[in-house]
């Protein structure tokens, strides 16, 4: 039983951590999925669409098996924030992007979700934090830019805010307005319900585009696969886990988790996509761990205006 406020923080947190992993995956599974521009697998739109078309068909199955209620009506604007931001902004930018980077590149500028997590949080929400926290978390961001940006150097790759760079940055801003959105109506309509609803509203827009944009070119079998990876666990599921944690343990301190998936990313990378691990990429990893830590430290309870 869940009877403390630090014991529903702490469940918070573990499944924030949780929907971290999940989402970690993503980025090698997005360019599994999509290829490059030199071997081209799924188009970007296909991929969106695809993606959250699998994940809406396991929502209504699931909605239909709890007969869950339809949405109030101050429940609906949020929710269409949430499909706007996760279900089209997030992936098919994403997708774009890592059509011309490296999953690696990619992770500089999703470094970036945890401070816009905690600004949507901030700006929807109301919610403030100490001065300490927003240190710790640029600290964090600022340890993953440094780490990224030195691993590129050492791949003879120079970094700027290229056309794919702004992508990225638009996936960030959907991600993080998604997130928060989501969170605001996890604690009346429960994480699971919330996800899978975002994703069925979401079907007269992507079965169509699935069906518009199917692939007209053989497309091997691993992006497939990733794309049912993307479409189960990084649309559908891996919210199941996020929305409770950000709604547990507060989107300011449960968004530090995020700092994390890089390198979650980055590791994955390795058997999915070649990339090799060394010994700076656990430096790192421990640093960025331990202000993951103090920022969680640093925070105070979120407080409502």
């Amino acid at each position: 039983m869940i009877n403390t406020p630090q014991q529903r923080e702490n469940l918070g947190l573990w499944l924030g951590l949780l929907g971290v992993v999940i989402f970690g995956l993503t980025l090698p599974m997005t360019r599994l999925a999509t290829g490059t521009v030199d071997a081209p697998q799924m188009s970007p739109w296909f991929v969106t669409w695809a993606r959250a078309a699998l994940a809406g068909g396991l929502s209504l199955v699931y909605l239909l098996a709890v007969r869950a209620p339809w949405p109030l009506a101050e429940q609906r604007s949020p929710l269409y924030l949430s499909l706007a931001g996760n279900v089209i902004g997030y992936p098919l930018l994403l997708g774009w992007a890592l059509r011309h980077v490296t999953a690696s590149h990619a992770a500089v500028i999703t470094a970036l979700l945890p401070l816009a997590t905690a600004a949507a949080a901030a700006w929807l929400l109301h919610q403030r934090a100490r001065l300490g926290f927003w240190v710790f978390a640029a600290l964090g961001s600022i340890l993953v830019a440094v780490y990224s940006l030195l691993r590129a150097a050492q791949m003879g790759h120079g970094f700027g805010l290229t056309w794919a760079d702004t992508l990225l940055l638009g996936a960030v801003v959907a991600a993080s307005l998604g997130y928060v959105a989501g969170a605001k109506v996890t604690a009346s309509m429960g994480a699971e319900k919330v996800i899978s609803w975002v994703c069925v509203m979401a079907l007269p827009l992507t079965l169509p585009g699935a069906w518009l944009t199917w692939p007209d070119q053989t497309v091997v079998p691993i992006s497939w696969l990733a794309l049912l990876y993307l479409g189960v666990f990084s649309m559908w599921a891996g919210f199941f886990a996020w929305f409770r944690g950000l709604s547990l343990g507060g989107p300011l301190r449960v968004s530090q988790l995020q700092l994390l998936q890089p390198f979650i990313s980055i590791l994955a990378a390795v058997p999915l996509l070649g990339e090799s691990l060394d010994a700076m990429t656990l430096v790192f990893a421990i640093l960025v761990v331990g202000t993951v830590s103090m920022g969680r430290r640093m925070a105070n309870t979120p407080k409502s205006k």
